[in-house]
C-alpha cells in the first residue's frame, strides 16, 4: 500500500482506458472507500449508481464521454437529506458527493486502476438514463478502468500546481 502523498502525487486524469474489465472484487474496494467516506453531520445523503455492463455504461453516452472506461461510477445526491448551515443554511450535498467521489477515485488509484473525475454532463440525461428519482441529483461521473496512456510525472505538481505559500493566507500573528 503506498503513503498518502505518494498515492496523491500518482494519481492523474485517464482519458484512455483498457478494455480490461475490473475485477469484482476492486469494484467493491472501491464502494466500500464511498461508504466509508465522511458526510457532513453523517447525514449520508449521497447513492451511487454503478454502470460496469456495456449496456449500463451505453445509457450514459448521449449524456457524458466516460472516455471508454469499462466502469463508471455516478455520485448522486439528495439535498433534502443533507446537512445544511444553520447560518446561511448552505446544504452540503455537493460537497459529500465530491468526498465519496474522491475517496473512490484514490482507492482506484491504490489498486491500480486510472480514474478520471467528470463534471461535464448533462444530469438530465443521466437522471433519466437510470431512472433517478427526482430529488436524487447526479453530482459527479468517475470513469474508471486500466489506463492504457503513460502514466503522468509524479513530480509534475511543483510545476503545475501553485506553490505551498502561495496556497495558504497567511494570517497575521497576534
Amino acid at each position: 500500500m503506498m503513503e498518502f502523498l505518494e498515492l496523491a502525487k500518482q494519481r492523474h486524469s485517464v482519458r484512455k482506458f483498457s478494455p480490461r474489465p475490473v475485477e469484482r472484487h476492486k469494484i467493491e474496494q472501491i464502494i466500500e472507500a464511498a461508504r466509508v467516506a465522511p458526510t457532513a453531520a453523517n447525514r449520508q445523503p449521497v447513492r451511487i449508481v454503478v454502470a460496469e455492463t456495456e449496456e449500463q455504461r451505453a445509457k450514459l453516452s448521449g449524456a457524458a464521454d466516460t472516455y471508454g472506461a469499462p466502469l463508471v461510477f455516478v455520485a448522486c445526491a439528495n439535498e433534502t437529506q443533507a446537512w445544511h448551515r444553520p447560518l446561511d443554511g448552505k446544504g452540503t450535498s455537493d460537497i459529500d458527493a465530491s468526498i465519496i467521489t474522491d475517496h473512490m477515485m484514490m482507492e482506484a488509484t491504490d489498486l491500480g486502476l486510472g480514474s478520471v473525475w467528470i463534471c461535464w454532463f448533462d444530469p438530465a440525461k443521466v437522471r433519466e438514463a437510470f431512472s433517478l428519482p427526482a430529488d436524487l441529483e447526479p453530482v459527479n461521473i468517475l470513469a474508471v478502468g486500466y489506463s492504457d496512456q503513460s502514466p503522468a510525472n509524479p513530480n509534475r505538481h511543483a510545476e503545475q500546481r501553485i506553490s505551498a505559500e502561495e496556497l495558504v493566507i497567511a494570517l497575521p500573528l497576534s
